[in-house]
């Protein structure tokens, strides 16, 4: 809790030839703070790319094997940490297919947080400078910040150079509106986190690891999850975003109410930004993108979302869940033409309930665990179970899962708003100073207040740290 005013204020404070620097520390610092080995990961990955992009641009004869060198070093690590003992497993499943049996040994590895987000942001800052798009980055300590800039360091916006890096060759010091803008959008990333995300989890989890559970209580479940994983990687998104703006530095925007998309398609335009467009510039254009065929383009499609499946998890059931994502998106863009006279609102829920479909296999512990639960949904429904027992016992009583519920209705306003370029913001910061703060003072007593009303709530880690 200390960290980030202790941060901020010694920033301000600083000389502008230090706070970068301080900035730097400060990143590892914060990153050390989960196990502070894996801080050389960080700055293996750091040295790779900054050396290799340095390469890239004195030896252009050579610059496709540099790239290729350097992109293989990192996501070897990648691989090793994230993806080694789901790849032996695969081996071991499927010798035993074939009728040989093999034992092959699990390591125990612990997945250093956040190495996802940072690999990609540095892969795609060597792409750059391979392409010819920007210049490397000379200065080594300018280069690291970019790539461990603790706001973002951890469950993204995964960040661009042209962005970023562009940012930090200059200082800023104190601004007032600045830092009050940040502080707001801080403060509904917390309230988002804290108020729906934190005790959506307990009612999910609840369902998800309950052997009781009826298909009606699992849909439900589903349908909360949505707004659960929602509100956490959305929360963690502004809270880096606020954080950033109160030191200057202006992240990409990460989610634009993704919920209002009317198909696959456009959610995916809403929804983790910062990793949609870094597959399409990165993966789905050099596979040639919309340029070779119908065929083809459908196939490249379905390809970067199994790759974006397993992105997210070393597990059958994300590779099912990107594959579906895959399909889906498919799909629309055959019946693109017979949609054009459906109302909007029914091509919103037809497209929501199509993501909720997809949720269970990214929530469910494994393909089995998703495919039982489908057919829990479609022969065990006992829609009376719904306001039963189980559901008021879901961790939560049955006044929290009115302030639940009340809350994504309140936040699907929010978004409605957004959706229909209704800015809530232009129109609190336009108010008087006074105002301001009564909102603000509002939004503070409903994080402490309503954030951890509740015997059974625990603050539970961001999702996407595991990311």
């Amino acid at each position: 809790m200390i960290f980030f005013p202790l941060t901020i204020l010694a920033y301000f404070l600083f000389p502008k030839r230090i706070k970068n620097y301080w900035l730097l520390a400060a990143s590892y610092i914060f990153y050390m703070g989960w196990n502070p080995k894996y801080a050389l990961l960080l700055f293996f990955s750091t040295v790779v790319t900054f050396f290799a992009s340095l390469l890239l641009e004195k030896y252009r004869r050579k610059d496709k094997l540099i790239m290729i060198f350097a992109l293989c070093l990192i996501f070897l690590l990648l691989f090793y940490y994230k993806y080694l003992n789901f790849a032996l497993s695969l081996t071991e499943k499927l010798f035993t297919l074939l009728n040989i049996k093999l034992s092959i040994p699990k390591f125990d590895i612990i997945l250093p947080v956040g190495i996802s987000f940072f690999t990609f942001q540095a892969a795609g800052y060597l792409i750059d400078v391979y392409r010819g798009e920007i210049s490397a980055e000379k200065n080594f300590f300018k280069y690291a910040l970019f790539v461990s800039f603790f706001p973002q360091l951890v469950a993204g916006p995964i960040e661009r150079s042209k962005n970023l890096l562009n940012q930090l060759n200059k200082t800023y010091s104190f601004d007032f509106a600045r830092v009050k803008n940040g502080l707001f959008t801080m403060l509904y990333g917390y309230i988002l986190k804290m108020i729906i995300a934190d005790r959506a989890s307990i009612l999910v989890d609840f369902v998800y690891t309950n052997d009781m559970a009826t298909g009606i209580q699992i849909a439900f479940a589903t349908f909360i999850f949505a707004f659960q994983i929602y509100c956490d990687f959305y929360g963690y998104s502004k809270i880096a975003i606020g954080a950033s703006r109160i030191l200057g530095i202006e992240l990409m925007q990460n989610f634009n109410a993704p919920y209002f998309s009317v198909s696959f398609k456009d959610f995916w335009r809403r929804w983790h930004i910062s990793l949609s467009t870094w597959f399409r510039d990165y993966l789905y254009i050099p596979l040639g993108g919309s340029r070779c065929g119908r065929l083809r383009k459908n196939l490249n499609i379905i390809v970067v979302m199994l790759v974006s499946g397993i992105w997210h998890g070393a597990g059958l059931h994300f590779v099912a869940w990107g594959f579906l994502n895959g399909l889906f998106q498919v799909f629309d863009d055959l019946t693109a033409k017979l949609k054009t006279n459906i109302p909007k609102i029914i091509q919103i829920c037809a497209t929501f309930f199509c993501i909720c479909f997809c949720w269970l296999f990214f929530r469910a512990n494994s393909l089995t665990t998703a495919f039982r639960f489908i057919k829990m949904i479609i022969f065990n429904l006992e829609p009376k179970t719904l306001t039963g027992d189980l559901l008021l016992k879901y961790g939560l009583n049955k006044s929290e899962v009115c302030l639940l519920l009340l809350s994504i209705f309140v936040l699907m306003i929010c978004d409605y708003l957004k959706w229909r370029d209704i800015s809530l913001k232009r129109n609190i910061f336009s108010r008087k100073w006074y105002i301001q703060s009564v909102v603000f003072i509002a939004g503070l007593l409903t994080v402490a207040v309503f954030g951890v009303w509740g015997s059974e709530y625990n603050p539970a880690a961001f999702i996407y740290f595991q990311f």
